[in-house]
């Protein structure tokens, strides 16, 4: 009877042994889920998630397994951190795996993007321990290279800020007078005409019809009555005002020999220029008199109000209501600037005799050698920033990126709050990675030309498309098109790309690949085409991005591509 027993139990023990201490056999690829797949770049690292399973009665009771993604490229290989997993048997703080059931676990997978990781694979990698012996399993390959189309996002390719010129070929001036009138009256008084305002208008007005670089455009007589008394009487007054004043200036200028345009108006009642003044003075209860003009809008009831503040109205009809009964006479004068011809011409013969403004601005006219001319307003004008800061634009957009640091921080030295010279030394550091440096820059540069489209390529590199997108907003770039593609904006990158004036071999990739993400064969094949046939190299590219991978067997896109 005993010995009955006996042998069962040995054999369900020697069945529970052989189950804890056989060795582990390779796993299928079947068992594992990366997403995305293939891989991509983000933000500058690729970064996926790893759902794996441990079939059933497969995972030793006894076993320590520690599995590592592995991610092999051109020779080399890159590892992400390891996940540790162990058998029923084992103690220790590892995620336990039954080996009855089996069990299931989602792994982070993270690694710092390389150029050559375009061309990879992705294996998982597993060490076993089963208490002093260790092995490894086969690698299992699970997932294939590396979308890097967030790559094509180029800071070298951004445009920098130029600092400006401010020049205007024709400024406005306004040369103004005053011709004050007695109460309820509207005849000139010499000392009015005489006065040293109306002297210098005049003055002015000749000077302008004199002058070769001036002109003078008009004559505006705007004329007003006090708002005290009734509105028929001001409204009389008022009239007769402006046309006894402008009677008087078509006399003088045709005394001179001259003519101008003359723009007459009057105002009966002139509570605006009531309220200003009171604003301004210290007279007393004005703030009462402040909130009445606020209250009512009837023009006799404002009358009304204000004059039963008797002692307060006394110091009105003394110190404001004077002020209100005039002629208000404004000549626009326009101070014509040089030609363009006569700026290009002195900017060559004789830079000196322009000043930094027009000098900035030869540089923006045809045929200009820019870098002759921002070399010469740094030199004469050492003291403006905007000379050394365009140097430094010019060697940025030539693809010298040392010699445009070096002006940049010159400029810098010299206007360090300038948000042109921050944005131009954010596009430095973001050309060169330093993208935590770069927003630094860019934080301080509100207001600078191009600095939502640097903070789009900022916003790319970072991996926040959306952002990214938001920013570029219309920017029709290739930049932008990048932003808007790995948002999944097709239509809008389609557009942006239709719409870049100058499309280079970048262009048409990138419409390749919206055509590839699109399902769209031909707009794949005739965009590869003309971008190849701009740049050879892209064939190259192509060859090996995943974003063609559904095409990989098209025989139009092999014999491009080869």
């Amino acid at each position: 009877m005993i010995r009955k027993l006996y042998l069962p139990l040995l054999m369900a023990v020697l069945v529970a042994f052989t189950a804890c201490s056989k060795k582990m056999g390779p796993l299928s690829p079947d068992m594992f889920k990366v997403n995305p797949s293939p891989l991509e770049v983000k933000g500058g690292k690729v970064n996926a998630t790893i759902d794996g399973t441990f079939p059933e009665k497969y995972f030793n009771k006894k076993a320590v397994v520690t599995v590592t993604p592995v991610l092999v490229f051109n020779g080399q290989e890159a590892t992400s951190a390891p996940m540790t997993f162990q058998g029923e048997k084992v103690k220790g703080n590892n995620n336990t795996i039954a080996y009855k059931m089996g069990g299931k676990y989602t792994m982070p997978v993270s690694f710092n993007y390389v150029p050559a990781m375009r061309s990879s694979e992705l294996f998982l990698e597993f060490k076993v321990k089963v208490k002093s012996k260790t092995y490894t399993l086969p690698r299992v390959k699970v997932a294939d290279g590396v979308i890097s189309t967030e790559q094509m996002s180029s800071a070298a390719n951004a445009n920098p800020a130029i600092g400006a010129d401010k020049f205007q070929r024709i400024i406005k001036q306004y040369q103004r007078a005053e011709i004050l009138f007695l109460i309820q009256q509207a005849n000139l008084r010499n000392a009015q005409l005489n006065s040293p305002e109306m002297i210098a208008l005049q003055d002015s007005m000749k000077a302008a019809v004199a002058a070769i670089n001036k002109e003078l455009v008009n004559l505006e007589i705007s004329s007003y009555a006090s708002p005290d008394g009734p509105w028929q009487l001001n409204d009389t007054l008022a009239n007769t005002r402006e046309k006894v004043t402008q009677k008087y200036m078509q006399r003088q200028m045709k005394k001179a020999k001259y003519d101008t345009e003359i723009e007459g108006k009057f105002t009966a009642e002139d509570w605006e220029g009531f309220k200003e003044l009171m604003e301004k003075s210290d007279i007393q209860d004005k703030d009462l008199v402040l909130r009445v003009l606020a209250m009512y809008s009837d023009p006799a009831v404002r009358d009304e109000e204000i004059k039963k503040m008797s002692s307060t109205f006394g110091v009105i009809a003394k110190e404001i209501l004077p002020k209100l009964r005039r002629s208000k006479l404004t000549a626009t004068i326009n101070l014509i600037g040089k030609s363009d011809e006569e700026i290009a011409s002195l900017a060559n013969s004789n830079p000196s005799a322009l000043n930094v403004e027009e000098l900035l601005y030869a540089a923006t006219l045809i045929n200009a050698d820019r870098w002759a001319i921002y070399q010469k307003v740094a030199d004469i004008y050492a003291q403006d920033f905007r000379g050394y800061n365009n140097l430094g634009m010019l060697e940025f957009e030539a693809g010298k990126l040392d010699k445009a640091e070096h002006y940049f921080k010159k400029a810098a030295s010299i206007a360090p709050t300038a948000p042109e010279v921050q944005m131009n030394l954010g596009l430095i550091e973001l050309v060169k990675g330093h993208n935590k440096k770069a927003e630094e820059y860019f934080g301080k540069a509100a207001g600078a030309e191009g600095l939502n489209e640097a903070l789009g390529i900022l916003y790319t590199q970072n991996g926040d498309y959306a952002n990214a997108v938001r920013s570029f907003a219309d920017a029709k770039s290739n930049n932008a098109a990048v932003a808007q593609i790995l948002a999944k904006e097709y239509n809008k990158a389609k557009t942006t790309l239709s719409a870049i004036e100058n499309p280079d071999a970048t262009t048409y990739y990138l419409m390749a690949v919206v055509g590839a993400r699109t399902n769209n064969e031909s707009m794949v094949i005739n965009n590869l085409k003309e971008s190849i046939k701009m740049n050879s190299t892209f064939a190259k590219l192509a060859a090996t991005d995943l974003e063609f991978a559904k095409f990989a067997n098209n025989a139009e896109f092999v014999k491009l591509v080869k």
